[in-house]
């Protein structure tokens, strides 16, 4: 049975740091690609980061500020969030899958939120 356990969410002030993890159990996580999503209230869900084929991407709003990684070994998956703003205040998703495009495997969620 495949299982994302994300962990790291909190309050933070605006200009804080937090780092999200996300442990992955149940698939070959060194083949897969994994990503972070986030969905603010009211509005549809959204990448934030991904990593395919060893490549991160970054969307827009959280490049510079924004660093993800994993740990083969330990098959985690890492967000790391710098400068925090308040519209970074969302519901963030990790996601694991042989094809970016199309993630297979999803997370609960852990919420972050950003007082101004």
């Amino acid at each position: 049975q495949v299982h994302l356990a994300e962990s790291g969410g909190g309050l933070v002030q605006s200009g804080g740091s937090l780092r999200l993890s996300c442990e992955v159990s149940g698939i070959l996580f060194r083949a897969n690609d994994v990503g972070w999503y986030r969905q603010a209230p009211g509005k549809q869900r959204e990448v934030v980061a991904v990593i395919s084929d060893g490549v991160p991407t970054y969307a827009n709003s959280v490049k510079g500020r924004f660093t993800i990684s994993r740990d083969n070994a330990k098959a985690t998956v890492y967000l790391q969030m710098n400068s925090l703003k308040p519209e970074d205040t969302a519901v963030y998703y990790c996601a694991a899958g042989l094809f970016a495009a199309d993630f297979n495997y999803w997370g609960q969620g852990t919420q972050v939120t950003v007082s101004s």
